[in-house]
């Protein structure tokens, strides 16, 4: 069960894409001194924000100039597609912005190639002011310290079909909650419908194995380790789940597009999303409206998935005070309230969250879905290792599509997800 990228922020990117390590040595970027005058130019690139938010960051710039007088901040805004591979160019040509709107798994390889400032010895007295799950985000495995500020956050719910339960002789009115209670269900809608509703659409993720309980690396960030008892036992009730068609049998090429349409024609019990996704049931499908069901993510850690943006500072910045500057100013509390309100995302900035905007609910889903988000939030963690790439993530899928398949048995499958992921790791070191 996955909250789909696209799904993250209304205007932000669906997909993020690998960026190949453009050098080594974490301690190999600039002086992480940041103390000194607020001064001078500096420019600040964002991840296609211009064309919904022009006027929210002219306002935001506008803003910092006049309380730092001195400074001028250009702001350059690239287009998603491509973006990883923009960082990495500009990384390897010695042009990458003083300020950079990055997400855990691009800010990893510039981390390590002493690109990234490290906000623990540069900027320590803001950690206070973010969640600290947030503030972990940014950490890279096998490296000390913490190379961006958190921006905006996201999760989500788990919709479900209150229709589709009590066909299947379920109670509409309480959804599962634990894993156990899913399959079970999900084993009973299936034969309820005789194959023809599946609960799930989506094979297991390593963001899912996380969600699990299943441990997905060791401590050095050296080797990945999610090929344990727990991760074979996960991957042997999906198994279960597949050959009784209560996981889709499209699940193996399945898309968040694809498995949200799956839902909406009511192909698909259940479905993960945002609130977001309630504009789009009530104008596509009323009826599925009607009828929709809102849970939490279903964990063995207490602890939900979150999505996180954050913002990285050059370390190599001849304007590092300005830039340590502006990026904090971008993120703090005031300005991660004001963009929270414009679009369906959460700040990561400590107390926010208590605000009446993300506890008060009016009666609508929407809020509901605001509401209970930003609960889980506040003790949510990112699932997905920083280090994890897209190739890794192809691997994971590829071999896990040949257990459901009964190609290879589970454990078989998990140890050779992990041996191409460790392979694919040392690449980018």
């Amino acid at each position: 069960m996955r909250i789909s990228r696209r799904a993250f922020a209304a205007a932000a990117v669906a997909v993020v894409l690998p960026l190949s390590a453009c050098g080594s040595g974490g301690e190999g970027g600039g002086s992480s001194d940041a103390s000194g005058k607020v001064e001078g130019d500096i420019t600040f690139q964002t991840w296609n924000l211009r064309a919904n938010f022009k006027p929210y960051f002219e306002g935001l710039i506008a803003e910092f100039e006049k309380k730092h007088p001195g400074t001028e901040v250009k702001w350059v805004d690239q287009p998603a597609e491509g973006y990883a591979d923009k960082i990495s160019a500009d990384a390897a040509g010695g042009t990458l912005p003083d300020v950079v709107n990055v997400s855990p798994d691009l800010v990893a390889p510039l981390a390590k190639a002493g690109l990234a400032l490290d906000l623990d010895k540069a900027a320590p007295q803001y950690r206070k002011e973010y969640l600290p799950g947030a503030w972990a985000g940014h950490r890279i495995p096998g490296l000390p310290g913490t190379y961006a500020f958190p921006w905006y956050l996201n999760t989500g719910p788990l919709f479900y079909n209150k229709s589709l339960f009590k066909e299947a002789g379920l109670d509409p009115d309480k959804p599962p909650t634990t894993y156990g209670d899913l399959f079970t269900d999900a084993l009973r809608l299936a034969k309820k419908s005789g194959g023809k509703v599946a609960t799930l659409a989506n094979v297991p993720t390593i963001e899912d194995f996380g969600r699990y309980g299943v441990p997905l690396m060791n401590e050095e960030g050296t080797a990945f380790t999610f090929n344990d008892g727990k991760g074979v036992e996960l991957l042997t009730k999906y198994k279960e789940l597949y050959d009784a068609k209560a996981l889709d049998p499209q699940a193996l090429t399945a898309t968040p597009e694809s498995s949200g349409k799956k839902f909406l024609t009511g192909a698909v019990a259940m479905n993960p999303g945002s609130a977001l996704d309630l504009g789009n049931f009530k104008k596509q499908a009323p009826s599925l409206y009607e009828n929709i069901g809102i849970t939490d993510q279903i964990t063995s850690t207490g602890h939900v998935n979150m999505y996180v943006m954050g913002v990285m500072v050059n370390a190599q910045s001849k304007r590092k005070p300005a830039a340590v500057a502006f990026a904090h100013f971008v993120t703090d509390a005031a300005h991660q309230m004001s963009f929270a309100k414009k679009v369906a995302i959460f700040p990561s900035t400590a107390g926010s969250l208590d605000d009446p905007y993300f506890t008060e609910e009016d009666g609508t889903d929407e809020t509901r879905v605001r509401v209970a988000a930003a609960k889980s939030l506040k003790t949510a963690v990112n699932y997905t290792p920083v280090l994890f790439s897209e190739q890794m993530k192809i691997a994971l899928r590829n071999e896990v599509a040949k257990a459901l398949q009964g190609k290879q048995s589970p454990k078989e499958a998990l140890d050779n997800a992990v041996k191409e992921c460790d392979r694919l790791l040392t690449q980018q070191g």
